[in-house]
């Protein structure tokens, strides 16, 4: 048993662990004026913060019309994102300082994220963090995306967890509902901030409304270990 008592802890990627939205948003514009869509802007990004790239351009065909077939928008979204990916992708410095501290004091750790697992392993090794992010599971790989539970589900499975020992960190309001839906503790650090009143981060038991300016590792380390003595 950790530091931390049977606690495990499951991360999203995108948004919350590493700062990838400018490049899914480059990716999704490329991909949609190719298509004769010529005017996709960062406020039509952020409404597919949080959700599945399959899910997101399933919404692209309804929303835009687009012809295409679904597996052809998806190769190429994909294949776009990771030439961006593999060029930069910041890691929020508090979130490493917070893997890392966790990683000291042995705390089962995981990845849950919408992202292909093509672009999360990529992403993973590009900034170091799979030295200490191993157990890896992406909404490709469950039958629904966020704000479905499914990937958590399968997160907490890989890990030998029970559900209710998980506590999920998320940057978007779907992600905060699969956790929700799923049995979990929820740290909520809001990527677009004027989003953090959304009910459904209301299901969150911590909510840094700074979003990774108001976060923190010690003040989440802090919370954990009050939690874990609470429970």
């Amino acid at each position: 048993m950790n530091a931390l008592g049977s606690i495990s802890v499951i991360f999203d990627l995108d948004g919350t662990l590493v700062d990838s939205e400018p490049n899914y948003y480059e990716a999704g514009r490329q991909i949609l004026a190719e298509h004769g869509i010529p005017d996709y802007t960062w406020a039509d990004h952020e409404r597919y913060v949080g959700i599945s790239t399959l899910d997101t351009i399933a919404d692209w065909k309804r929303r835009y019309g687009l012809g295409a077939p679904t597996e052809d928008l998806f190769a190429a979204k994909n294949r776009r994102y990771l030439e961006l990916a593999r060029a930069e992708t910041p890691t929020y410095p508090e979130m490493r300082k917070f893997v890392e501290l966790l990683a000291a004091e042995g705390v089962p750790m995981a990845v849950a994220s919408g992202s292909s697992p093509e672009a999360i392993d990529a992403i993973l090794a590009a900034t170091g963090l799979d030295a200490f992010l191993r157990t890896v599971v992406s909404a490709d790989e469950v039958a629904r995306g966020k704000p479905a539970p499914d990937v958590f589900l399968e997160a907490a499975r890989r890990l030998g967890a029970d559900p209710a020992d998980c506590v999920v960190l998320e940057d978007a309001a779907p992600g905060a509902a699969a956790a929700h839906a799923a049995g979990m503790r929820c740290v909520a650090v809001p990527y677009v901030c004027d989003q953090a009143d959304d009910p459904r981060f209301g299901t969150a038991e911590l909510v840094f409304r700074g979003g990774q300016q108001g976060f923190t590792a010690r003040a989440a380390y802090d919370w954990l270990a009050d939690a874990t003595a609470a429970s």
